[in-house]
């Protein structure tokens, strides 16, 4: 399976869209091109990787993009958060982490 996108906007609050599986090159295409859509209307974009498994080349610097475009990326420890951070990218830590007691 590649890249799941799931959209959840809240009246007056960050657009979030939760991303489930492989976030492999088309997959992470799409995902730029609705997170900018979502940037120039909503302003504010906030990503969920929780459920995504890998991440390729071309979603880590699709990623990366973003988020030096002010989308913030929240994933939960793990190897993906682990790639992510050693690409230079901010990882906003899942909320199950930090009840976990996880860093």
């Amino acid at each position: 399976m590649t890249v799941r996108i799931t959209r959840e906007e809240k009246p007056g609050a960050r657009a979030r869209l939760r991303l489930e599986g492989r976030l492999v090159a088309e997959g992470a295409a799409l995902l730029e091109r609705e997170c900018s859509s979502l940037l120039r209307s909503r302003g504010a974009v906030s990503l969920d990787l929780a459920g995504v498994n890998f991440v390729d080349r071309a979603g880590v610097d699709v990623l990366g993009r973003l988020s030096r475009a002010g989308v913030e990326i929240c994933c939960r420890s793990g190897p993906v958060a682990s790639v992510l951070e050693g690409e230079g990218i901010r990882v906003t830590r899942d909320a199950d982490d930090a009840a976990d007691g996880r860093p």
